[in-house]
């Protein structure tokens, strides 16, 4: 079973009918029965984030932190020296946040598949790919 690590987009997008790539998204986190997830620390911070700052809303941060946690039974990745030393080289590399270098780098070491709604930084580059593309893998 491949692993998906999915970015503070998919995330949030899969509960944003205003996003881009809501339906797919929704769809992938729907399936999560039949894949395996992963996230990074980082990413209950990000979804935590945009909730309460631009939803306005303490309890839709509960709900998507509860999300993420319960699709990724619990396979949530902590930050580690070799994490952030390849994360920083990736940031330089392709002109990335640490934030978006930090997904890049958790999934080149542990061989999973990145899964991002970040297109013109993640998808583009091949960094990442999305959704719909990890639908069609399934």
């Amino acid at each position: 079973m491949r692993t998906h690590l999915l970015d503070a987009n998919i995330w949030l997008a899969s509960r944003n009918s205003f996003e881009r790539g809501h339906d797919a998204a929704r769809r992938l986190i729907e399936g999560a029965d039949r894949r395996r997830f992963v996230a990074l620390d980082l990413t209950l911070y990000e979804v935590a984030n945009i909730a309460i700052r631009s939803w306005r809303s303490k309890r839709s941060a509960r709900r998507l932190t509860e999300l993420v946690r319960a699709a990724c039974s619990g396979d949530i990745l902590r930050v580690d020296d070799t994490l952030i030393s390849r994360a920083i080289a990736i940031a330089e590399e392709y002109s990335l946040s640490a934030y978006d270098a930090a997904y890049a780098a958790a999934a080149e070491i542990n061989g999973w598949t990145l899964v991002s709604g970040d297109y013109k930084d993640l998808v583009e580059p091949g960094l990442a790919i999305t959704a719909e593309q990890a639908l069609a893998m399934s």
